[in-house]
């Protein structure tokens, strides 16, 4: 039996402090693991997502991201980590570019002060006109509005208070499979405050979406009159996003906090 290791690396993303923000394992890799041994490697780190990147030819990152279940599309914290491990251990600067199948190009940008900017496409939400049962009834507190985009139900509120205190039905949000589901309100001392429910995808809550901010942030954006946005994720953890909207693209930027070096240990049969 041959031994081969892996570096991974786990980073708080979308916070300044160790123990916030959400954390991401990231696995550099020369070249991609089968489906089934990446899958394997989320599962057991058993954290909201494990991001793999492999450099190509033309010096793109073409990326992918698992949580403890599944693939997924579109991970924004993933992302960040993913850039700030690029940018701190394999000596890039200024511009990065990754690439993945759901969202195509997401060109990341590093500033002053370690602020980590990254380009989403707009997924700006679309009022619902048919409400599904679960979800009307899948809140503790019933929300005033719904809306939905490519990747989650927007469920709304009108004051911060109710998005802190609701307690969902994960079994009823499950249903809703394979979208997730966002609970958000304007906030006193931010812009906008969210939670992210994803019962059938990754877990109960998860600490901090970025994805989920491409449609966030153009939708209050939109309702308060404002292009640029500071948005609170209030999970138990927290997680600050800085937020910048255009016609097409939405910038959301962000800090990350390094807590583990290492490597697995991998065993492949001769």
């Amino acid at each position: 039996m041959n031994l081969s290791t892996l570096p991974i690396y786990i980073i708080d993303a979308f916070t300044d402090e160790l123990f916030k923000g959400n954390q991401a394992a990231i696995v550099p890799l020369e070249r991609w693991l089968s489906e089934s041994m990446m899958q394997s490697i989320a599962s057991e780190n058993n954290l909201s997502e494990t991001a793999f990147f492999v450099k190509n030819d033309k010096g793109i990152y073409e990326i992918r991201w698992f949580s403890p279940l599944t693939e997924i599309a579109f991970c924004g914290h993933a992302t960040l980590a993913s850039a700030y491990v690029i940018f701190n251990y394999f000596g890039e600067k200024g511009t990065i570019r990754f690439w993945a199948k759901a969202v195509n190009t997401i060109d990341v940008y590093k500033g002053e002060g370690g602020l980590i900017e990254m380009s989403f496409p707009n997924r700006v939400p679309e009022k619902l006109t048919e409400i599904p049962q679960a979800l009307q009834t899948g809140f503790s507190i019933a929300p005033i509005e719904f809306y939905k985009n490519q990747q989650a139900y927007f469920a709304i509120y009108a004051n911060e208070e109710d998005v802190k205190n609701v307690v969902p039905d994960l079994e009823k949000l499950k249903t809703l499979a394979p979208f997730d589901a966002v609970v958000t309100a304007p906030s006193i001392e931010y812009d906008f405050i969210s939670r992210y429910f994803w019962p059938a995808n990754g877990g109960v809550e998860d600490p901090v979406t970025g994805s989920i901010h491409a449609g966030l942030a153009p939708f209050w954006a939109k309702r308060l009159g404002k292009e640029t946005l500071i948005a609170l994720q209030a999970s138990k953890r927290t997680g600050i996003l800085y937020c910048r909207v255009s016609d097409e693209r939405i910038f959301i930027s962000g800090t990350c906090t390094e807590y583990l070096v290492g490597n697995i240990t991998l065993a492949h049969e001769d």
